[in-house]
């Protein structure tokens, strides 16, 4: 097929044409490089079934595709909170053009919505029927509400034009690609821990997430894009850690000897983070195969090549 995805330079959406490239596809990379990478898919520059296309999606853009996966947004506070206005229009007025695009060719649409819709949760585990607890005047409001009103326009594209549409509510991921500086928690840790500064833990650590590794986050994706089910369906890793668990991880793996400060917690911060996936599991087969353990020594070994620093014990 001819597939299409938006932010494809970017952390998840490289990892994805990884796997799309070895079925096969021709795949169109749009991607305006403002959180995405050209080195991510370097290794694709000048395959004939591979095209790289610098454009922003808040403009319109005309192509012929059979399925769009639409990941093109800022995942993390730092860059989605840097300029909320834009991170506003590539979650609306963006999703509106690309919905537009699929409904000219009749693509597939598979938006990557986010857990950040479920807010800071009173519900717990996170199940797709919870509607949420989200400030929508609060600073990470451009990108809970942002994702809320893409979800929206999805299922307005999908009742009112018949577009077939998926929706994906992807909880943390982390792996090889993810920007160092982008403020995770993952790779603040990492960073931090290579750097031989102390790592930095947010209130008093006990807050929860869930971590999925990357590859597996593709695989329910591509499930998801060539199922039978519109969603939205949480894509995530049902183990959960605290922020303090992952750090003494961390540590261990990379320097059992690193300091731990700690910093106020930031606004809005979600205190408890983990998916119900039973429709993941029902519906597409899938649950997350990697451990956190092996995953972050993965994550780890990326980090020290890019950061050019010799591998930890």
């Amino acid at each position: 097929m001819r597939i299409l995805v938006t932010g494809g330079a970017g952390f998840i959406g490289s990892h994805l044409i990884d796997r799309l490239m070895a079925e096969g596809h021709e795949i169109l990379c749009l991607d305006n490089f403002y959180t995405g990478s050209k080195q991510n898919i370097s290794h694709w520059l000048g395959h004939p079934r591979f095209e790289l296309i610098r454009h922003d999606i808040t403009e319109p853009i005309r192509l012929e595709v059979d399925q769009v996966y639409h990941l093109a947004c800022p995942a993390s506070p730092v860059h989605y909170q840097f300029n909320a206005i834009k991170t506003v229009k590539t979650n609306v007025i963006g999703t509106l053009n690309m919905l537009g695009l699929a409904k000219r060719v009749k693509a597939r649409f598979l938006l990557a919505s986010t857990s950040e819709v479920y807010g800071d949760p009173d519900v717990h585990p996170q199940p797709e029927t919870y509607r949420g607890n989200v400030n929508c005047i609060g600073i990470r409001s451009c990108y809970d509400e942002g994702k809320r009103m893409a979800e929206t326009l999805a299922f307005d594209y999908h009742r009112e034009h018949d577009l077939d549409i998926r929706v994906a509510r992807i909880f943390n991921t982390y792996g090889p690609r993810m920007l160092e500086n982008d403020g995770r928690v993952v790779s603040n840790f990492i960073a931090q821990a290579l750097r031989g500064t102390p790592l930095t833990v947010y209130g008093d650590g006990s807050q929860t997430r869930s971590f999925c590794y990357v590859s597996d986050l593709v695989e329910g994706l591509m499930r998801l894009m060539n199922g039978e089910q519109t969603g939205p369906i949480n894509l995530g890793n049902p183990g959960e850690y605290s922020i303090l668990e992952l750090a003494q991880k961390i540590q261990t793996l990379i320097n059992p000897n690193a300091e731990l400060v700690y910093k106020p917690l930031p606004s809005d911060d979600p205190k408890q983070r983990q998916p119900d996936i039973t429709l993941a599991k029902t519906y597409l087969s899938w649950e997350p195969t990697i451990p956190l353990d092996q995953g972050l020594a993965l994550t780890i070994a990326d980090f020290q090549t890019r950061l050019g620093l010799a591998p930890g014990p």
